[in-house]
């Protein structure tokens, strides 16, 4: 029954938890955003929770000097910068994933808008690749039980530390999933 009611909630805007067993390294432990999310056509989303030992400027020479971390978005397009951020009303041709969550916009703008100091590094995070999922392939993992599917609030990506995403937002799920965001990442630890 479960599984089912899973199924249902997924969609734009919605997190993705990776099961607290999943040996896939890309996605072990992963919180991944989903920005867009059709069963014909497919899913694209962001993992929030694994930053690299980058920064923005080390990615593009030619981007204004901005402290922002670069996150590893997944394991598709890695050479691909993307953007999440809660600008939506100033920066042209983003898309709204979720109440005043945004994704993507015009480029040029949104270096003019930080040059100009009217986006800060609170406001936005950036992904480098993301990950992706063909038509129904993400419907077939889910009846797997390899997700766990919650709702996302716009503290998931612009406040939470991203070492304990995973485990928070389990935990604010409550009931048996809090139990589950206890558990080590070393299940050899029990």
């Amino acid at each position: 029954m479960e599984r089912i009611s899973q199924n249902r909630d997924v969609g734009k805007g919605s997190l993705l938890l990776a099961e607290p067993f999943m040996l896939d390294q890309n996605f072990r432990r992963a919180v991944i955003l989903l920005c867009s999310h059709e069963d014909k056509l497919g899913t694209v989303g962001f993992i929030l929770n694994k930053k690299l030992d980058l920064t923005l400027n080390e990615l593009l020479k030619d981007f204004p000097e901005f402290e922002a971390p670069v996150h590893y978005g997944g394991p598709v397009a890695n050479e691909t910068i993307h953007y999440v951020h809660d600008k939506g009303d100033i920066l042209d041709e983003s898309e709204e994933i979720s109440e005043g969550v945004f994704w993507g916009g015009d480029f040029d703008k949104l270096k003019f808008l930080i040059k100009s100091e009217l986006i800060k590094p609170h406001n936005i995070r950036f992904y480098l690749g993301y990950a992706g999922w063909s038509a129904m392939q993400l419907k077939d993992e889910m009846t797997y039980g390899s997700w766990i599917v919650s709702k996302m609030h716009p503290n998931h990506i612009l406040k939470t530390k991203s070492d304990r995403l995973w485990k928070e937002v389990l935990i604010q799920k409550g009931n048996s999933y809090g139990v589950i965001g206890q558990i080590p990442d070393s299940f050899y630890l029990n």
